[in-house]
């Protein structure tokens, strides 16, 4: 490959996940609609937010380190992109591999801590205390995952995980305690219903995003797209066989988001001892098992 066509795909790979990402952030509006019998928004509302918010004037800095924590929120997210082989485009992912995705993965988190933190708002900082436990609950899940899948594999590269699925069998019938393990993580590090713990606006006043308006709040919204985009395509990389083809590829994505969504709407947000309790037990438990298997 040469130089340009790298540079291509580095390109076009945030921005597929952008697009891609604001019709599943639609998706999720919508699902979440019927289930409470609303209406629900309109077609191009998730663009219509991220405009506006832009538009707007009113953002206040509080100093380098709250615009620094803007740019590791998407930066992280926009990296993690270029780590994850799609239909057509593999960028660095055969370079990079699962374990430098897991920690780009970490970026946004620790970016918003960082950023929110310089604020001084007690009701930010329990946001943030409450984001980083649930970082701690969620990962500790999401890692054993990645190490029963590279050790099944036998690889760290998601590229050669791919192949293999398509050639064999997809990793969710080789390895399903795993597959369902990844799929509690995968809901925990979305932070949507139930695990939306540390914004929960009707307790701390939207928590991390406390301080965030304007263009602040606008890039958390385009955060929110990447972060939909990465959830669904890495677990569709590691159990679903990845896609031959963009049609099969995005089905299988947009259904790995709106299965844990549409079940999660159903259930009140739980509290942050409920959700270090319960990622650390039955996903944590499952995980374990699975990679007694595969071992």
């Amino acid at each position: 490959m040469s130089w340009s066509e790298l540079l291509a795909e580095l390109f076009f790979m945030p921005a597929i996940a952008f697009v891609v990402g604001l019709f599943m952030v639609l998706m999720m509006r919508k699902i979440a609609a019927k289930i409470q019998r609303r209406v629900g928004p309109p077609f191009f509302q998730p663009l219509y937010d991220i405009v506006k918010l832009y538009q707007k004037d009113t953002q206040v800095s509080h100093g380098l380190w709250h615009d620094i924590g803007i740019v590791m929120a998407v930066g992280g997210y926009i990296g993690a992109e270029i780590l994850l082989p799609v239909p057509g485009f593999d960028g660095i992912a055969d370079k990079g591999g699962i374990i430098t995705l897991s920690y780009f993965l970490m970026i946004p988190s620790l970016g918003m801590a960082l950023g929110v933190g310089q604020c001084a708002n007690p009701n930010g900082s329990i946001g943030i205390s409450r984001a980083l436990t649930a970082m701690l609950a969620y990962d500790i899940p999401f890692i054993i995952v990645v190490f029963g899948v590279a050790w099944h594999f036998q690889s760290t590269s998601l590229v050669e995980m791919v192949e293999y699925q398509q050639v064999h069998q997809w990793g969710i019938f080789e390895m399903p305690l795993l597959a369902f393990a990844g799929l509690f993580a995968l809901q925990g590090m979305m932070g949507k219903h139930p695990f939306e713990i540390y914004v929960a606006p009707a307790e701390i006043a939207t928590g991390p995003m406390v301080e965030m308006s304007g263009k602040y709040m606008g890039g958390l919204f385009v955060m929110q797209s990447f972060q939909f985009y990465t959830a669904g395509v890495l677990y569709t990389s590691l159990f679903l066989g990845g896609g031959e083809n963009w049609i099969t590829f995005l089905i299988k994505c947009f259904a790995v988001i709106a299965i844990p969504i549409s079940i999660a709407y159903v259930f009140p947000r739980f509290r942050t001892e409920d959700v270090v309790r319960l990622l650390w037990k039955w996903p944590v438990m499952m995980g374990l098992i699975g990679l007694a298997f595969v071992m």
